[in-house]
C-alpha cells in the first residue's frame, strides 16, 4: 500500500501540481500586496483619501465594505490579463504554428488534419482519431 501511495505522490502530474499551487499561490500574495499597496493608494486620489478597503455604505444598519471587494476585483483582473497574456496567448500561438507546419519530412506520409497525428499519404481515414480525410483528386 506503501509503495502505491509513493508511485502515485512521485508521479509527474501530481509534482507539477504542487508546484502550479505553489507558484500560484506565491504570486497571489505578490498580485494582493501590488493592488494593495500600489494601487489602492492611487485610487484613494480619485475617492477622496482614506482608506480605500474600509470605504462602505449602510443599509438599515448592515455595512456594506465596497472597498475591500473591488480590491479584490482589480486582483483578479490582474491575474486573468497576466495568464491570458503570459500563458494563454502563448499556447495558442505555438498551437497554431503546430497546426500550420503540414510537412512530415517524409513523402510517403502527412498530418491528420484533425489530430497531427502521422499517417499514411494513401490513407482516407485517420488511425488515430479515425476521422475522414479529404483526398486529393488524381
Amino acid at each position: 500500500m506503501f509503495s502505491e501511495f509513493r508511485k502515485f505522490i512521485l508521479r509527474g502530474n501530481v509534482v507539477d501540481l504542487a508546484i502550479g499551487v505553489a507558484v500560484g499561490a506565491a504570486f497571489n500574495s505578490v498580485i494582493q500586496s501590488f493592488v494593495v499597496n500600489i494601487i489602492t493608494p492611487i485610487t484613494t486620489i480619485f475617492t477622496g483619501g482614506g482608506r480605500f478597503e474600509s470605504k462602505h455604505i449602510t443599509v438599515h444598519g448592515a455595512s456594506i465594505t465596497y472597498g475591500s471587494f473591488i480590491n479584490s476585483l482589480i486582483s483578479f483582473l490582474i491575474v486573468a490579463a497576466v495568464v491570458f497574456f503570459l500563458v494563454v496567448q502563448p499556447v495558442n500561438k505555438l498551437t497554431e504554428m503546430a497546426l500550420k507546419k503540414k510537412d512530415t519530412g517524409d513523402p510517403e506520409t502527412k498530418k491528420c488534419h484533425y489530430c497531427l497525428n502521422v499517417i499514411p499519404n494513401q490513407a482516407t481515414r485517420c488511425g488515430f482519431c479515425t476521422s475522414e480525410l479529404k483526398t486529393k483528386k488524381a
